[in-house]
């Protein structure tokens, strides 16, 4: 559910001649909610908030009606029942918002292995490679949208260009269920009729400091002197987004694009004081990681706890282990020591949330310690294989069958 803001007076045709521009940015329309539609068609033609169901849960996503009337990702639940009091709020269902990922991405990569995911709902596709078995990179972005509709049952908006960072753009331009090329002719008027906070790399904080100096759209900023650039944003990134702004991305499209890391938060419906009840969150929270872990073939050194106060105050706490890990007990036992140490805050605890950091593929080899007990890691894959079959709620660590259910916590999205 992206935030980044569009051109009202952006044209929605900047021509036809597609050569040279073979990357296309991907992005589902609101994906969870397009799937929760699916789970229940009674949904269909509803407005639509996917989040916490408390007052205290924040939204994942929205229908576009949603959306037009202020609803934003990551708002509070509350805030958002006000602005759009009609829409029904449901809670996530991460597992299943995994599955349709892979059949979107197996269709992408079925048309090019050249296939960099961004996220769950988001990826882009090099379709040099396919242009002779295919056709077009318009007709590949057509051919992408149309399979996805008929074999998936969602909607996808694609962005074509010459480089990564405008065909993302584009593909934003192109929402709701729409395909939009930028020729490579047209890169630069396209861009410059843009605000300067649609630049792949400007940020909340990097748009507040360009705006305060008067630079408002990306024409502001490519006509700006890099001195003065310099001066307001750093070297570094001044020279980035000065090269963006002119249509100049040298990236290109990466098919491994490794984890930086692995976690997931859970909200409260009302704050928590019992430490049994959020020893046992952490709990599930360390095993869902885990797994995490060992689907992708993941290790990670680092583990680390993220724990809002009543007050809204946020703290993150980290430790970095002898070994890396993927096991749930390991994760566990490392969150459990962290909180213990910073223990309870005043008035309970808002929301809390377990993250492994530091993070290497298995197969460039994990030490074993002398003493280590190898019966864990082969207890929760055969746990792995269990959930496969039967579902994630078939079987789980002994501690988590009866926890103190206060505050009934409620799944956000993972990280």
């Amino acid at each position: 559910m992206s935030k980044a803001p569009r051109s009202a007076s952006a044209k929605r045709d900047w021509g036809s001649d597609d050569t040279g521009c073979t990357i296309l940015h991907v992005d589902m329309d609101s994906f969870y909610a397009s799937v929760e539609v699916l789970l229940d068609p009674r949904l269909e033609g509803r407005p639509l908030i996917v989040g916490g169901r408390s007052n205290r849960g924040v939204v994942t996503s929205a229908t576009y009606d949603v959306r037009a009337l202020g609803v934003s990702a990551g708002m509070p639940i509350m805030r958002a029942r006000q602005l759009a009091p009609q829409a029904v709020v449901v809670g996530g269902r991460r597992d299943m918002y995994v599955e349709y990922s892979r059949k979107v991405m197996g269709i992408l990569e079925s048309i090019t292995p050249v296939v960099e995911k961004l996220s769950i709902d988001e990826a882009f596709l090099d379709v040099a490679g396919s242009l002779r078995r295919l056709g077009t990179p318009v007709t590949i972005g057509k051919l992408i949208r149309r399979r996805i509709h008929d074999e998936v049952g969602l909607v996808a908006s694609v962005g074509i260009a010459g480089v990564k960072s405008v065909a993302k753009i584009a593909s934003s331009h192109a929402k709701p269920d729409g395909l939009l090329l930028i020729p490579r002719d047209a890169t630069v008027p396209f861009l410059h009729c843009l605000p300067v906070g649609a630049l792949w790399g400007v940020g909340g904080r990097t748009e507040q400091i360009l705006e305060r100096a008067g630079i408002d759209t990306v024409a502001d900023l490519a006509h700006c002197s890099l001195t003065r650039l310099d001066q307001l944003l750093g070297v570094a990134s001044s020279r980035r987004l000065y090269d963006l702004a002119w249509g100049k991305d040298p990236r290109a499209v990466t098919v491994h694009r490794p984890e930086k890391s692995i976690g997931t938060e859970t909200t409260f419906g009302s704050d928590v004081t019992e430490r049994p009840t959020l020893r046992a969150v952490l709990l599930e929270q360390s095993h869902e990681c885990a797994k995490r872990l060992r689907e992708a073939d993941l290790v990670g050194w680092t583990i680390a706890i993220k724990v809002r106060a009543a007050d809204f105050t946020t703290v993150n706490r980290s430790v970095t282990l002898p070994g890396p890990t993927d096991t749930g007990r390991d994760i566990a036992q490392a969150a459990h020591e962290l909180f213990h140490k910073y223990g309870i805050p005043s008035g309970g605890v808002r929301l809390i949330g377990v993250r492994v950091e530091n993070l290497q593929s298995r197969s460039q080899g994990v030490p074993v310690a002398l003493d280590d007990d190898l019966r864990t890691e082969s207890t929760e894959r055969t746990m792995d294989a269990v959930h496969s079959k039967y579902g994630l709620s078939s079987l789980k660590p002994a501690s988590l069958l009866r926890p103190d259910q206060q505050g009934r916590p409620e799944k956000n999205s993972p990280e």
